[in-house]
């Protein structure tokens, strides 16, 4: 197999309007989920291709991190479905999902502060990764990430919140994922940091990386993002191109409170 960090990988054209089945690495149809008697998410249906950046924007509560951890098994839908690789892995758990090739970096990071940043790699690749795969990969995979080759036997808590941030985004991707999912990367970072982040992922992109990307900053989002899927109220108001999205919908209604949001982040 290629090395992820020096191939790039086919790219569907996300011009293209009926994507032929396996050029879809993931679909979701009508799923509703629930936080005990509140139902977050009502009947979304979203679906990415190889090789896409696809973006979720909305408000807070608007259900985009619910989405997130529902297609990574985090949480269990009440009805609707998860398709991943043509495969139906609804319900299946966090870490069979992850062996499949979904990777989630949570919002917050949620990194091991007491353990290494070494430690942090091998935990993220277990299960995805033979031992001799992960130290032919670490000389291609510290070109992405210098810091993390400084920081390397150092713990996790003792990084910035910006470095943090970069072992969080490492750790998804050492298992050499089909889908990274990244849930609100630039989320209390410095400008810089986010210039940062930003530029990584742009770098992801162009070596044909499939994104699901869950951003605050939407502006810095939709530059970059192929398509995109605007949340409201647990519901897709808008799936289509960022370009278009303003002739389609009342956006300033969506994140100027218009329409109420609902419990979810």
């Amino acid at each position: 197999m290629n090395k992820l960090w020096k191939t790039k990988t086919s790219v569907v054209n996300p011009e293209s309007e009926s994507p032929a089945p396996q050029d879809l690495i993931l679909q979701v149809s009508d799923l509703v989920v629930s936080y005990g008697s509140i139902q977050v998410l009502h009947g979304v249906s979203l679906d990415i291709r190889r090789g896409e950046l696809v973006s979720i924007c909305g408000v807070n509560g608007a259900g985009k991190s619910t989405i997130l951890k529902s297609i990574a098994g985090i949480l269990k839908p009440r009805s609707g479905s998860v398709c991943f690789k043509n495969m139906d892995v609804t319900g299946k758990k966090p870490e069979q999902l992850h062996k499949l090739g979904i990777s989630l970096v949570p919002e917050g990071r949620d990194i091991f502060p007491t353990l290494t940043v070494e430690e942090n790699l091998r935990i993220g690749s277990f299960g995805r990764h033979e031992p001799k795969r992960y130290a032919e990969d670490l000389e291609d995979f510290f070109h992405l990430f210098p810091i993390l080759k400084e920081r390397y036997h150092q713990a996790g808590g003792l990084l910035s919140g910006g470095e943090q941030q970069m072992l969080a985004i490492a750790r998804g991707l050492i298992s050499h994922p089909d889908l990274l999912m990244m849930d609100e990367p630039s989320l209390g970072l410095s400008p810089n940091r986010v210039d940062q982040i930003f530029d990584l992922i742009l770098e992801l992109k162009s070596r044909g990386i499939t994104i699901l990307l869950v951003e605050q900053n939407a502006s810095r989002a939709l530059r970059i993002a192929d398509r995109t899927y605007l949340f409201s109220n647990g519901r897709i108001e808008y799936a289509g191109k960022p370009d278009e999205m303003g002739s389609e919908v009342d956006i300033t209604s969506v994140y100027l409170g218009a329409k109420e949001g609902g419990m979810a982040s």
